[in-house]
């Protein structure tokens, strides 16, 4: 009898053990179900949002053309060039950015409606899929949102992309999201190319200005600078990667075959990619060093200094993008995101080197709160292949919004943040 109880006992045991595990993972499952519903009800709230949107009314809009000789879309104008510079936008589309990604939407749709550029040209961290900011690891519908914003404006844009837009633990890696941007029957504003395979990254790729004679005036260069290098696959220890030397090499090629395409003579050029070249981390350190005054090398041009530690957290690797630049003398300017509180450029040995406002509500703690730092770059590139650089910020009037803008303090986000702590 003894011997029957106590292997009643293991069974109830057992039992109750089973009991226990089949309920904690029916409480999952719920919790992973109301969360999948929010998130749903989060990214209809985005696009019901975009719904109420109108597209930017132009007088006459410029329409880019692929060019069968290298197949990369060219606009062709014997007129100034108007270009929106965005970046760091940080959709988290799930439940808990709803608000923060309207706010998002607002602000992009006011600047670019009101701006009414030729190309709106976005320098990465379009979405932002960490979890306890966003509630959700789907970065394929932050993308989706964006791309529908742009379609229902009707503006013609390209992107590059940010270290967030991908992340290790986001569902959708660089090429499923390059398969969204380059839907050209969905999304036929989008002029996003994935780029040559035998080249890193994604998103390699040019848009070309030509004048009415067939001459290439300005060449915009969309650059993948990836995301994370030494093994910080999560992003935790901010070691950046940076542009790899076959991507160079495709560079080097591309300005070689518009020089011949140009009779010869080598268009001016502008290059775009998210996480800013190491060299302008030695051009704000030698400012810095001479006291923050400028230097041989090194001219303050615009913008605000406003981040902090080493203020510019591009990579420490350098395959030497920048000597290339220029060995070639083509690119007469590289642009960045990235680091949402500066917007300050310099000019290095001859080469603008410049961060842009960004739109962050979400990643930085707090940063929808302020507004020093949140806007856009407008730049005005000229038919003599020249241009005219302008930082905009959000809260002008020039701007107005679809939805009421939100109070902000107007300071420098991270002096008054180190006040408060």
């Amino acid at each position: 009898m003894a011997k029957t109880k106590a292997k009643k006992t293991a069974k109830q045991k057992w039992g109750i053990f089973l009991k226990v595990i089949l309920g904690i993972v029916i409480v999952i499952a719920i919790i992973a179900a109301v969360i999948a519903a929010m998130n749903i009800a989060s990214v209809n709230s985005s696009n019901k949002l975009i719904s109420s949107i109108t597209a930017v009314e132009y007088e006459n809009q410029l329409k880019p053309e692929i060019d069968e000789k290298d197949g990369y879309y060219t606009f062709t104008t014997d007129n100034d060039l108007k270009v929106v510079q965005l970046s760091d936008i940080h959709i988290g589309a799930g439940f808990m950015s709803s608000k923060k990604d309207a706010m998002a939407i607002n602000a992009v749709e006011a600047m670019v409606s009101a701006e009414k550029p030729d190309l709106v040209i976005v320098t990465g961290d379009i979405g932002y899929p960490v979890p306890f900011q966003a509630g959700t690891f789907n970065n394929k519908n932050a993308a989706k949102i964006f791309a529908n914003l742009m379609e229902k404006m009707e503006v013609y844009w390209c992107l590059t992309y940010g270290n967030h837009d991908t992340e290790a633990y986001s569902y959708f890696n660089r090429a499923d999201i390059s398969e969204i941007y380059g839907d050209r029957d969905k999304y036929p504003h989008c002029l996003f190319q994935a780029g040559p395979d035998d080249v890193d990254g994604y998103g390699n790729y040019a848009i070309k200005v030509k004048d009415t004679v067939g001459n290439i005036t300005q060449v915009f260069f969309m650059m993948d600078s990836h995301s994370y290098t030494d093994g910080d696959y999560f992003g935790a220890l901010w070691k950046y990667d940076c542009i790899h030397e076959n991507q160079i090499q495709w560079y080097e090629n591309q300005v070689l075959s518009f020089t011949e395409q140009n009779n010869g003579e080598t268009p001016k050029s502008l290059m775009f990619c998210h996480i800013p070249l190491l060299e302008l981390q030695d051009a704000y350190n030698e400012y810095k060093d001479n006291g923050f005054k400028d230097t041989d090398n090194v001219q303050l041009v615009d913008g605000l200094i406003g981040e902090t530690g080493k203020v510019v957290y591009s990579s420490e690797h350098n395959n030497g993008m920048f000597d290339k630049m220029l060995e070639l003398g083509s690119t007469q300017g590289a642009f960045f995101g990235h680091d949402h509180t500066n917007s300050f450029s310099m000019m290095y040995k001859g080469i603008q080197l410049g961060y842009t406002y960004t739109v962050d509500y979400l990643a930085y703690i707090d940063i929808k709160s302020y507004g020093l730092q949140r806007g856009c770059t407008v730049f005005t590139v000229h038919p003599d292949g020249t241009y005219d650089r302008q930082l905009e910020n959000y809260y002008q009037d020039k701007y107005e919004t679809i939805n009421e803008k939100e109070n902000v303090k107007m300071v420098d986000y991270n002096t008054d943040r180190a006040k408060e702590e």
